[in-house]
């Protein structure tokens, strides 16, 4: 199925093409100044969020930043910008966009750029995770904020059309309530503190889709077994900042009778096999995967033994339950093209997009509650009183 006709028969896309069918350029309005903010090398132009703006009918990439000269040029040509520049202060100040992609994956610059778009009056795409700790989160968004700027960040699995068959699914009450989440990271070798940090957010964004703002956290963070201590503590790569471990342990209290688990380590056998969330629940369980086309399965079985009561798995893909998955393109192509798609309906309806910075702070706070947890060695509430890394204070 071609993507223009998938998007319009499923329910997101029509959803997000509502309100002025945000698609297509309006008669007699132009359109949206983008520019594209890259790093290569370091952190490059994250998961294609510099060429979604090429699918998009009512924008037009106006410019691209990028300190290295080659791989400058390389943007330049692959998103047709009429400027390039190395220094992307310069290119807010000159080319004032209404939109800008903040698109390195390396962390390190993620708030610098930021406060420099809301300077300049720029809506924002951002590459997840937000940022390294929530002093910036807060000083990012005060900013935005300052100019009723939107933000919407890459964690695509929120904007699918399957999860959001699941979430109906489940808020029509087919599997109960919710009981208990269950997430874990790739556990490659990046296990523990990294994978926490780069894929956890996927999941902790998960999981407060699904059962709201996690209200509590209790963790252990251990290395080779042992409980970590400020020794272990080390700058973590790609500029991610302060980590420890390579096991982690966390719990988390939502509203009601709802749990959450995450756990990380170095797996021996499995890596990358687990990464993703089960939803047990009163009435059966649901299991998936991340991405914008993830694998959604789920069960009606209150016992949790469809092995014993022979009840059967069902599939929910994009298209809904039972039916057959027929998007063939790319999914972070099409997961990109649905968050640009959001946000431009959130600048026209002053909205907030579907996954906000607000969104990408809370996730980030699910993270670090875990050192936090671990820092106090007892069970802490959220939103976290302290806004500083705690692996800068053990």
């Amino acid at each position: 199925m071609k993507r223009r006709e998938f998007i319009k028969t499923t329910a997101l896309g029509a959803a997000a093409l509502a309100a002025g069918s945000i698609n297509h350029v309006n008669a007699g309005s132009a359109k949206y100044r983008v520019a594209v903010i890259g790093r290569t090398g370091r952190g490059d132009y994250g998961h294609g969020l510099d060429v979604v703006w090429n699918d998009i009918d009512n924008a037009q990439i106006v410019a691209v930043a990028d300190e290295d000269p080659k791989g400058l040029a390389a943007a330049a040509k692959r998103l047709k910008a009429t400027k390039a520049y190395a220094d992307y202060r310069q290119m807010l100040k000159e080319q004032r966009p209404q939109i800008v992609s903040v698109a390195p994956r390396w962390l390190d610059c993620n708030r610098n750029m930021v406060l420099a778009c809301a300077e300049a009056g720029s809506h924002v795409f951002l590459e997840k995770p937000v940022c390294q700790d929530l002093e910036q989160a807060d000083e990012m968004i005060a900013a935005l904020e300052k100019s009723n700027l939107k933000c919407a960040i890459a964690h695509q699995t929120r904007y699918s059309p399957a999860v959001e068959h699941a979430r109906q699914l489940i808020a029509a009450g087919n599997l109960g309530d919710i009981v208990e989440l269950r997430g874990r990271g790739k556990e490659d070798r990046r296990g523990g503190a990294e994978d926490l940090m780069v894929l956890g957010t996927h999941i902790m964004d998960l999981m407060r889709f699904f059962a709201g703002d996690a209200r509590s956290c209790f963790a252990e963070v251990r290395d080779n077994g042992k409980p970590v201590t400020k020794k272990e503590v080390r700058e973590g790569a790609e500029g991610i900042g302060p980590l420890a471990g390579d096991e982690i342990h966390a719990i988390y209290g939502f509203d009601g009778k709802t749990m959450g688990y995450f756990s990380t380590h170095r797996a021996k056998e499995g890596a990358a096999k687990r990464f993703g969330l089960q939803i047990f629940a009163t009435k059966g369980i649901l299991t998936m995967t991340t991405g914008a086309v993830p694998e959604i399965w789920f069960v009606e079985d209150p016992s949790w033994q469809p092995g014993s009561s022979k009840a059967a798995w069902k599939r929910i893909s994009s298209n809904g339950i039972d039916k057959p998955e027929t998007l063939s393109e790319p999914a972070h192509q099409f997961g990109n093209r649905l968050i640009a798609l959001d946000l431009i309906k959130a600048i026209e309806t002053d909205t907030e997009p579907k996954g906000s910075i607000y969104d990408g702070r809370a996730a980030l706070e699910m993270i670090l509650a875990t050192y936090e947890s671990h820092r106090l060695k007892r069970q802490v509430e959220l939103p976290l009183k302290n806004r500083k890394h705690p692996l800068t204070m053990l």
